[in-house]
């Protein structure tokens, strides 16, 4: 039995890398496949997976979220990210999550906006310049295109998109890039899955080098997807 590890401190994208590169490794070794802590999941509301509970005690350090194991029990437990385009085939992630799917118009894009702990971090905290650019290649391929912003922190997300809706709430935020027919994302690890499992994307534009956009190269170049053009 192969079991990954929910963090209780992961944001959902993070969790569902680890699902979903978890699961790969079982199935490529034909073993048996459980997470730890599923209760931690933070897409139960809304996503349908396939979950066993690997059945491990637990407890979650202070201040990180961190899950530690008490007893391994024989089971090889998998802990890391998973956030290459190696770790899993999109083809077996768009059979394992399953959403309520949403018809959404061709001449709106959806913006991927991430906030919250982000902002007090200026390496990473994407800045202004690269949500203007971005909007205006879409309005390139569209002058009439119209916007909407998905968001876990609707206060950064007025300042930047003052004169865009905006959204927040996860289960929206989540299904609107997975069926979105044009993406802005950002370089949070939220709207990575859901854009790569999109079918009927035409574009979907992102910051160059992800984590590294203002520092100017790849802090990690797991994070580089073909689907992407790179802004």
């Amino acid at each position: 039995m192969i079991a990954g590890v929910f963090h209780a401190g992961s944001g959902l994208g993070n969790q569902l890398f680890r699902y979903v590169g978890s699961r790969t490794l079982a199935d490529n070794k034909f073993e048996g496949h459980a997470m730890v802590a599923p209760e931690l999941f933070k897409g139960k509301d809304f996503m349908k997976l396939q979950i066993s509970n690997a059945g491990l005690d637990y407890e979650i350090q202070p201040n990180t979220g961190k899950v530690i194991l008490k007893d391994l029990k024989n089971i090889n437990v998998i802990d890391a990210e998973f956030q290459s385009e190696l770790d899993w085939s999109i083809i077996d992630v768009r059979e394992w999550i399953k959403v309520e799917p949403m018809e959404l118009p061709d001449d709106l894009c959806i913006i991927s906006h991430r906030g919250g702990e982000y902002t007090v971090y200026p390496d990473l905290y994407l800045p202004q310049e690269y949500w203007d650019r971005a909007t205006s290649i879409m309005r390139e391929i569209n002058p009439n295109m119209r916007f909407e912003v998905q968001t876990d922190d609707p206060i950064s997300a007025k300042i930047q998109f003052p004169n865009f809706p905006i959204v927040h709430d996860m289960a929206h935020n989540w299904r609107s890039i997975r069926y979105a027919k044009h993406l802005i994302v950002g370089n949070s690890s939220f709207s990575i899955l859901p854009s790569l499992m999109n079918m009927g994307v035409d574009k979907i534009l992102a910051p160059k080098y992800h984590a590294g956009y203002n520092k100017g190269y790849w802090q990690e170049p797991n994070n580089r997807y073909r689907r992407y053009t790179y802004v």
